[in-house]
C-alpha cells in the first residue's frame, strides 16, 4: 500500500469553449480516471479544481489547472508544496502535443518543453524539468499556413475524434501502468507506434 499521494495533472483551459478541444486532451483524462476510479471531486483548491481518492493501491490527487494552459505551474507548485509532494517521483502530467502523430502516446520521465506552453510554464515553476509526463499525439496543424492556436483549440470530428477517443483511453490506462509498474516498464509498454 502506497502511503505517500501521487499528483495527476490534465493540462487544458477551462471554460466550455474550450471543453472537447485537441489542447484539453489532458482535462479529458483526468475525468475518465475520476469516472473509471471513483475519485471524489472535483472541487475547488487554489487555482485548480482536484479529486482525492485511490486508483489501485495508490492515494492520488488529480488535477485540473484552473489557470489556462500558459500558467498551469502556479496551480502545479500550489498541489506539490500543499501535500508535500516530490515531483521527481510522485508527478504525473498530461499534455497535447502537435509533434506527436494523433492518438500516439509518448510517456517521459523527464525531458524539455518541447515547445509547449504549459509544460514549460510547469518546468519554470518547479526549477527543472524531471518529472513524469504523458502526452498524447493530436497531429500537426493540416497546413503550414493554418493557424496553430485555431487548429489546437479546435473540436476534432469524425475519425480524427475516434482516434483521439481512443488514445485519451490509453493515456488513462498508461496512468495506471506508471502507479503499477513504474515509468521504465509503461515507456516500454505504451511509447508503441
Amino acid at each position: 500500500m502506497d502511503t505517500e499521494w501521487y499528483l495527476i495533472v490534465g493540462l487544458g483551459n477551462p471554460g466550455q469553449q474550450y471543453a472537447g478541444t485537441r489542447h484539453n486532451v489532458g482535462f479529458d483524462v483526468i475525468d475518465r480516471l475520476i469516472d473509471e476510479y471513483g475519485i471524489d471531486g472535483p472541487t475547488k483548491f487554489g487555482k485548480s479544481l482536484t479529486g482525492k481518492g485511490r486508483i489501485g493501491d495508490h492515494r492520488v490527487i488529480l488535477m485540473k489547472p484552473l489557470t489556462y494552459m500558459n500558467l498551469s505551474g502556479e496551480a502545479v507548485r500550489e498541489g506539490i508544496d500543499y501535500y508535500k509532494i516530490d515531483h521527481r517521483t510522485h508527478l504525473i502530467v498530461i499534455s497535447d502535443d502537435i509533434d506527436l502523430a494523433e492518438g500516439r502516446l509518448r510517456l517521459r520521465q523527464k525531458g524539455s518543453a518541447g515547445g509547449h506552453n504549459g509544460l514549460k510554464n510547469i518546468i519554470r515553476h518547479l526549477g527543472d524539468g524531471e518529472f513524469n509526463r504523458i502526452r498524447v499525439g493530436v497531429g500537426a496543424k493540416p497546413s503550414p499556413d493554418a493557424n496553430l492556436a485555431d487548429y489546437v483549440l479546435g473540436h476534432p470530428t469524425g475519425e480524427d475524434r475516434k482516434i483521439l477517443e481512443d488514445a485519451k483511453d490509453r493515456a488513462a490506462k498508461a496512468v495506471r501502468a506508471i502507479l503499477d509498474d513504474g515509468i521504465a516498464a509503461a515507456m516500454n509498454r505504451y511509447n508503441t507506434r
